[in-house]
C-alpha cells in the first residue's frame, strides 16, 4: 500500500537523530518531514516516493509558499515555463521563448514586440509618434523622370520612446506605396544630354556605312581588267 499523505508515513522515533541538517522531522522512507524555520521544504519524487529535503530557496520551475507551520517548494504550473512568482504567472520562460503577462509564447502577441533586446514583450503603445509628413516626388530607382510608375514615400519621427529607450519597439517610421506619372517631362539638360547622346550615335552608325563603302571601292579597284574580244562583220 502506498501512504500519499506524509502525516501517515513511518516518522523516526528519534526526532533529531540521523535527519539531515536543517530538518527538524525525519523518517526512513521519506526523508524530511519537517524543516527548520526559515527553510524550504521541497518533495523530490523517486519512483513511488516522495523524498523531502530542505532548502534555503526554492530552485527554479518552483515558487515558494510561506505558511505558520512549515515553507514549501510548489511546481510551476505554466507551460514552458522555467521559474515562476506564484502557480499561474511566470516570471522566465525557456530559451527561445517570449514572456507575455506570466504566459510563454513563441512569438510575441500581435501588437507586441521584443523590448530592448530581451524575450520580454512590451507593447507599442507605448511610443508617441508624431503626424506624417507629406508623400515625397514620384520616382523610381532615384530618377524622377523618364518613367510612367514608380514609388513614393513618407515619414514621420519618434517622440517618446518607452521607459528603456527602445525605438525598435515603436510602430514603422516611413510609409512607400505605388504611384504613377501621368505626364512626366525630364529637364531641358537631360533631354538636351539625350540629344546629344543621339547625335553622336548617328555620327557613328554614318561612319560605319563609309568606311564599309570605301572598303568596297577599294576592292573594284584591285581586281583586273577583263581582255576586249575583237568582234568582226560577217562577210
Amino acid at each position: 500500500m502506498v501512504l500519499t499523505s506524509l502525516s501517515l508515513l513511518p516518522v523516526s522515533t528519534e526526532m533529531t537523530q540521523g535527519c539531515a541538517k536543517g530538518c527538524d522531522l525525519c523518517s526512513e522512507f521519506n526523508g524530511c518531514l519537517k524543516c527548520s524555520p526559515k527553510l524550504f521544504i521541497l518533495l523530490e519524487r523517486n519512483d513511488i516516493r516522495q523524498i523531502g529535503i530542505c532548502l534555503p530557496s526554492c530552485p527554479p520551475g518552483y515558487f515558494d509558499v510561506r505558511n505558520p507551520d512549515m515553507n514549501k517548494c510548489m511546481k510551476c504550473k505554466i507551460d514552458n515555463c522555467e521559474d515562476c512568482f506564484s502557480r499561474n504567472f511566470c516570471t522566465k520562460c525557456k530559451e527561445g521563448l517570449y514572456l507575455h503577462k506570466g504566459r510563454c509564447y513563441a512569438t510575441c502577441p500581435e501588437g507586441y514586440s521584443a523590448a530592448n533586446g530581451t524575450m520580454e514583450c512590451s507593447s507599442p503603445a507605448q511610443c508617441e509618434m508624431s503626424e506624417w509628413g507629406p508623400w515625397g516626388p514620384c520616382s523610381k530607382k532615384k530618377k524622377l523622370c523618364g518613367f510612367r510608375r514608380g514609388n513614393e514615400e513618407r515619414s514621420r519621427k519618434v517622440l517618446q520612446a518607452p521607459s528603456l529607450g527602445d525605438v525598435s519597439v515603436c510602430p514603422a517610421t516611413s510609409e512607400l506605396r505605388r504611384c504613377t506619372v501621368l505626364k512626366n517631362p525630364c529637364p531641358e539638360g537631360w533631354k538636351k544630354k539625350k540629344e546629344e547622346q543621339g547625335k553622336r550615335d548617328n555620327a557613328n552608325e554614318d561612319r560605319s556605312r563609309k568606311d564599309a563603302k570605301d572598303g568596297r571601292v577599294r576592292r573594284r579597284k584591285g581586281q583586273p581588267r577583263g581582255t576586249v574580244v575583237p568582234v568582226t562583220s560577217a562577210p
